[in-house]
């Protein structure tokens, strides 16, 4: 891969800011910082789009509300081509936890999250979407 330099004009209290960023987040340099950002807004304009994207919905609910695990259930199996896992942890006598994993387009895994979320019994639900950015130039 070729590497092309180019300059950036900062204000002096942002660069201070930007290295002090750079720092606690451990980046050895600069460059790999900028890199980075850059990479994170390609990968948030695919997953803002309608292109192919991977997730993780996350979902802590308690398992004793009516009939809560059924429709959990359920809502997988209405979409199932979306799902690659599905990880089941019981944290204590009333609380689990559900990780899913998912592959899709990004409207599609949306609406199922949304889905999943907003059953009455869960908690707390938190999805993240992520992509290759393949494809944006």
């Amino acid at each position: 891969m070729k590497l092309i330099r180019f300059g950036v004009s900062l204000p002096e209290d942002l660069i201070r800011k930007f290295d002090r960023l750079t720092k606690r987040k451990k980046y050895p340099n600069r460059s790999e910082a900028i890199r980075d950002l850059i990479r994170r807004e390609l990968v948030q304009e695919a997953v803002d789009s309608d292109r192919i994207v991977a997730g993780v919905l996350s979902v802590l609910y308690d398992h004793h509300k009516t009939a809560i695990s059924e429709t959990l259930t359920s809502l997988q199996h209405d979409h199932h081509k979306s799902i690659i896992s599905t990880t089941h942890v019981h944290l204590d006598h009333d609380n689990c936890l559900e990780v899913i994993m998912l592959h899709g387009r990004a409207k599609d895994i949306r609406k199922f999250a949304d889905g999943i979320i907003s059953i009455k019994g869960v908690k707390h639900g938190g999805l993240h979407l992520t992509s290759t950015g393949e494809g944006l130039t």
